[in-house]
């Protein structure tokens, strides 16, 4: 998928989670929104290069969005919600072998009290899948999800059991946004308990696939799968 045209600059700080000031290339200094919820570890160093991109929305408060930072090695993309939808233009291109062969994709769909971040369906048959976008480089050299502890990440994987209890495919998609590592991991050190469900969601039959992302100024797409450790 392209994304909007950006502008460049040097990443100050980022604060309050949802805020970092920028130094434009013009000198400049503005703050740009962040739309990452997560810790950032290994993504987030004062100093790096990052991409932003600018709304024309006269009411938005923060008219600059975070996109992307450039670690020296590679491109990483910032803004998790760019996962979602490269997951859907790779499901929706058959891209995914295993989650191809479907007549529909949808977007955030919801089985019980859960939604879901796409719902593959051909007649009866359905398969429910929810994306997670992976930007933390553990220690180890693995690409590693999550990067802070997440009790939403292990209710969406209670879901996608009761999905397959109900008798439909269910999945995990973990979209990794940059290239400087081998090999995908739940990062248990961070988050025991979400290593527990996962493992526990595996063995009631959720499938789980990591895919990785070519990222650039220009273009953020799923291009292969990684293998998990």
């Amino acid at each position: 998928m392209k994304l909007p045209p950006v502008i460049f600059g040097t990443l100050l700080k980022r604060y309050k989670r949802f805020l970092a000031d920028v130094e434009l290339e013009d000198g400049r200094v503005v703050t740009a929104h962040c739309p990452n919820t997560g810790r950032m570890t290994t993504c987030a160093e004062p100093g790096w290069r990052v991409a932003l991109s600018e709304s024309q929305n006269p009411k938005r408060k923060y008219r600059h969005t975070w996109e992307l930072v450039h670690n020296g090695a590679c491109w990483i993309c910032v803004n998790t919600g760019r996962a979602n939808a490269m997951a859907f233009e790779a499901v929706s291109k058959g891209w995914i072998p295993e989650l191809a062969g479907y007549a529909e994709v949808l977007r955030e769909q919801t089985f019980g009290d859960s939604r879901f971040d796409l719902l593959l369906k051909t007649g009866d048959k359905r398969c429910y899948v929810e994306v997670k976008s992976v930007t933390l480089l553990a220690d180890d050299g693995c690409y590693a999800f999550p990067d802070a502890v997440t009790a939403r990440g292990r209710k969406h994987l209670g879901g996608l059991v009761d999905a397959v209890e109900a008798g439909h495919r269910a999945a995990m998609l973990f979209a990794i946004s940059r290239s400087d590592g081998t090999g995908f991991r739940i990062a248990g050190e961070i988050d025991p308990d979400y290593f527990r469900a996962l493992e526990a969601a595996r063995a009631a039959g959720v499938e789980v696939h990591a895919w990785r992302a070519e990222v650039s100024p220009e273009v953020v797409r799923l291009v292969e799968p990684e293998p998990q450790m």
